[in-house]
């Protein structure tokens, strides 16, 4: 099992929350950089994953029938959508996001930062939650944010490069 960070096999949380095993690999030369990039990555992802499952809409719906020259082309405009994630990129924002267990949970809040902070639009690629958002959520300064937020990845950066 060298290469791989086994936590305990069930435990209860101070929530009273049962958490099942978890397995992580190890990843040597990981950066705080990286770590980022790949937390916005995985962020992106998820807000790119359709909205629902499988639908029978078009089975169902009613077509519009198109009255005038003037309603069926250009005159309005189209929602620009992200393209559907590859199974790839699913399975690595799932490996990404298991890692926010690797936070202790007394340390709720670091997780949270670092959840929220993922969140990236898939086509602007802008945060959905800025700094001072998170801080008014929160209820501290933005700046306390961004500290707590390097901590976290810090935690990170130190847990996946642990050797067993």
């Amino acid at each position: 099992m060298s290469g791989q960070i086994r936590m305990a096999v069930r435990q209860e949380l101070g929530s009273g929350v049962h958490c099942e095993s978890v397995s992580v690999k190890r990843r040597p030369g990981l950066g705080a950089e990286d770590i980022v990039a790949l937390f916005e990555a995985a962020g992106a992802t998820l807000l790119a994953l359709p909205g629902r499952g499988y639908t029978t809409q078009i089975r169902t719906m009613r077509f519009d029938v198109v009255h005038s020259a003037l309603d069926a082309y250009g005159w309005q405009s189209s929602a620009v959508r992200p393209p559907v994630p590859s199974a790839a990129a699913i399975s690595q924002m799932d490996e990404v996001f298991g890692w926010l267990t690797l936070i202790p949970e007394t340390k709720f809040v670091l997780r949270r930062i670092l959840g929220a902070r993922a969140l990236v639009h898939p086509v602007t690629l802008r945060h959905l939650f800025p700094w001072r958002r998170i801080g008014t959520m929160l209820g501290a300064d933005h700046k306390s944010v961004q500290r707590w937020h390097g901590q976290a990845v810090e935690m990170l950066c130190a847990v996946l490069e642990a050797a067993l």
